[in-house]
């Protein structure tokens, strides 16, 4: 099937199972408006993330790259009333936009964004409660570290899922030089044999092209 089959599937799904969404529909253009790359997850992951979400009952999300938060908005959702998510974002045009977004969504009360370099931002961390449920989706050189760092902050039994870890099939590439398909196989290698994570990786096509999530919960 070509990628305009695949597109058209995840047409036919949102169709079905997406209900129209006035403030993700703004997030999305407001966006691209304010010049942000179209790298957001579709609309189909941002739903499965918060049901995801819901189904773990995280109260406590951390989420790593907000961009303009799109996905943001999909995870916050998932919290109960007294839930909190912190979403980073090194990039403090895209916090604005953000936070104009999530403001429109009504959102804004559950969610702290953090901004400058998510791997620093981690590291100074020392939450009040730990994380159910992380998200990770920022520069894929740092993934394992990212992970690492997730475990640190995390509750036993929590979910972590990586996105973008099949690349259009590049992370099969041993010999690539690109530092998002290294950081990626590293974090393969990293997690293979990881004492306190329990692992699988799905692929995905649609209209975001071919790619995958890798899906964890921290033993």
């Amino acid at each position: 099937m070509s990628e305009t089959s695949w597109a058209a599937v995840e047409e036919y799904i949102s169709g079905h199972l997406l209900k129209p969404d006035s403030a993700l529909a703004s997030a999305l253009r407001h966006n691209a408006a304010q010049g942000l790359p179209p790298i957001d997850v579709s609309a189909a992951q941002g739903k499965m993330l918060m049901l995801l979400a819901q189904m773990a009952q995280a109260k406590h999300i951390l989420e790593v790259g907000t961009l303009g938060g799109y996905s943001t908005i999909w995870l916050a959702r998932a919290l109960p009333d007294d839930g909190q998510l912190v979403s980073l974002e090194i990039d403090p045009d895209h916090e604005k936009v953000a936070r104009e977004n999530l403001e429109r969504a009504g959102l804004g009360p559950n969610v702290q964004i953090v901004t400058g370099a998510a791997l620093d931002s981690l590291r100074n961390m020392q939450p009040s409660a730990p994380f159910d449920f992380i998200f990770i989706d920022a520069d894929k050189q740092n993934n394992v570290n990212y992970v690492d760092q997730a475990i640190r902050l995390a509750r036993s039994g929590a979910t972590i899922i990586v996105d973008n870890v099949v690349r259009d099939g590049c992370v099969l590439d041993a010999s690539s030089d690109d530092e998002r398909i290294i950081g990626t196989r590293k974090l393969f290698e990293h997690i293979a044999n990881h004492l306190r994570l329990d692992a699988t990786a799905i692929q995905t096509v649609g209209d975001k092209g071919w790619d995958g999530f890798l899906l964890a919960r921290l033993r």
